[in-house]
């Protein structure tokens, strides 16, 4: 890096982004629940004409307000309904946020530091991948992060400019996900000001113009929604806010610390990094850092206080621990603070980890008959049986990241720039190859058998459901289209109701008996875990 010209750093930025984020983005069908929900939804605002409410089963789909879908329906528009176009707008928000870290970094310390952010972010193990999914989050966090940082300026230069776009940011976090993504930033705002014994950060002009903008922002589509078809939706969608927060969703039932063990191992090696400054809410020669340990604390509290826990739910927790990583490898860099050798414990112990996980995974699959006889779960072991194509190489992978991992952390002290650049490169690196070998043989086997057979359906005049789990892949590798009959929602009705076309159902092995005793069921064929019913 220090042989470019630092004014060709976006660039280069730029580049590496489109290089990392764009190749083998429709290799893998998408992922139940979330990803395949989400594309599903724009599918049917293409389909159904109906861009203003969103939909599941052409039913509305209050969970989530409209704005990403706009997204990947614009991007389906132009590469056509398949999962290239459903994960395009992450990607490109992947290029984008690589580019503000730069230029944020710029200007709070130097080029370096810039660049340091930016590749920790790429380079990051769970930061990385998501900007590849058609999940929300990456998009919303980038509003989000966004909208704090200009929050920050507007504290520090109390302009008006800084204030409009606070507002603007934040409603375009609102319209993608919902409230939350004012309530993080405001709440971030409160704990910085309770930090200055709660003297006034902002002027009452331009917080009340933060507010304006970001009412004018969000009442494009909820306000509008209100006027034309009365409140039912947007109560609704406030109803499952309460919900989400406060009960627990079947199957994200998990222990209070839950994110940060889920932050540690995804967000390495910037999560090992940051450690050392998580708690350094005080530093007056770096006045944005308070601001970032604020945020990563109230993530990550508020989502441990969140009954349902996913992954992705502290996925905004990365923003401020890549900055707090890439503070602590500045401080080093310009002998502020010494390397300690605790950090290159952890991050060896961390890594090492992460290292045998992926080198094991491909081994796994190429010699499963070794691993069956533990696995207690039926429909696992029936998954397993998928057959898939191993090359026999794809362990090298992991084993080749873990080596050039240890050489680069031993060189950190030392040499810390080129060493901590190696580390990005290489785990960006890895994550590209294993992305494009080796997550779409685990595809196959966790759900390719039964995405294979939706998608042998499409165009045929039958109904295709699941019975007995909860899915989306039906909707979108079907290719459902309306009219639809409101009773196969039901599965009694699909079970032993007067159905009026050819009905297939799909039950997973390990709750399949008693549908198999069902006398208006014959068995087409059992394969990979799935069970495949036709009604007599």
């Amino acid at each position: 890096m220090p042989c470019i010209n630092a004014r060709y750093y976006p660039v280069l930025l730029i580049v590496l982004g489109c290089l990392f984020f764009f190749p083998f983005l429709g290799r893998v069908h998408l992922f139940d629940w979330d990803e395949i929900n989400f594309a599903e939804s724009a599918r049917e605002m293409i389909v159904s004409g109906n861009y203003a409410w969103v939909q599941i089963n052409f039913q509305p789909f209050w969970q989530k307000p409209p704005l990403f879908f706009w997204l990947q329906a614009l991007a389906m528009h132009g590469f056509g309904i398949n999962e290239y176009a459903a994960r395009f707008p992450n990607a490109v928000i992947g290029v984008l946020t690589l580019v503000v870290l730069f230029l944020i970094g710029r200007r709070l310390h130097d080029t370096r530091f810039g660049l340091l952010w930016a590749l920790g972010y790429l380079g990051s193990v769970t930061p990385h991948f998501y900007f590849k999914t058609a999940i929300i989050d990456p998009t919303f966090n980038f509003f989000i992060f966004v909208g704090v940082w200009f929050l920050y300026r507007a504290t520090t230069a109390n302009g008006q400019r800084n204030a409009a776009l606070v507002g603007l940011l934040l409603g375009l976090a609102v319209l993608t996900k919902g409230p939350v993504g004012a309530l993080l930033p405001g709440l971030t705002l409160g704990v910085i000001w309770a930090l200055n014994k709660f003297r006034p950060l902002l002027s009452w002009r331009a917080l009340g113009l933060i507010v304006l903008v970001g009412l004018l922002v969000t009442t494009a589509w909820f306000g509008l929604e209100v006027i034309q078809n009365g409140p039912w939706f947007l109560v609704e969608f406030i109803k499952y806010q309460i919900v989400l927060f406060t009960t627990p969703d079947a199957g994200h039932e998990q222990p209070f610390y839950y994110h940060f063990p889920v932050v540690l191992l995804g967000a390495f090696p910037v999560s090992v990094l940051a450690v050392r400054y998580l708690t350094a809410i005080r530093k007056p020669e770096a006045s944005f850092l308070p601001w970032m340990v604020a945020l990563f604390w109230v993530v990550m509290i508020v989502f441990s206080i969140v009954k349902t826990k996913i992954v992705h739910y502290s996925s905004l927790a990365w923003f401020p621990v890549s900055y707090l990583a890439a503070y602590h490898l500045y401080q080093v860099l310009t002998g502020q603070v010494q390397w300690s050798r605790w950090t290159t414990v952890g991050l060896l112990l961390v890594g090492g980890l992460l290292g045998l996980v992926l080198t094991a995974a491909p081994l796994v699959g190429m010699h499963k008959d070794v691993l069956i006889p533990y696995i207690n779960d039926p429909f696992a072991v029936a998954n397993l049986q998928a057959n898939v194509h191993w090359g026999g190489w794809e362990w090298i992978i992991g084993a080749a990241w873990t080596v050039a991992l240890v050489v680069c952390i031993l060189r950190l002290r030392r040499q810390t720039f080129r060493a901590a650049v190696g580390l990005f490169l290489a785990t960006a690196t890895m994550l590209f190859f294993f992305t494009a070998a080796v997550v779409p043989n685990i595809e196959q086997i966790v759900q390719g058998t039964v995405i294979n057979f939706y998608q042998s359906k499409q165009g045929e005049d039958v109904y295709v459901e699941p019975i007995g789990y909860k899915s989306y892949a039906q909707l979108f590798y079907f290719q459902k289209k309306p009219p639809i009959n409101p009773r196969t929602s039901d599965e009694n009705y699909l079970l032993n109701g007067p159905v009026d076309k050819p009905t297939f159902l799909i039950a997973r092995i390990n709750n399949a008996d008693d549908f198999r005793k069902n006398p208006n069921l014959e068995v087409v064929k059992e394969e990979n875990g799935f069970v495949f019913f036709k009604r007599k």
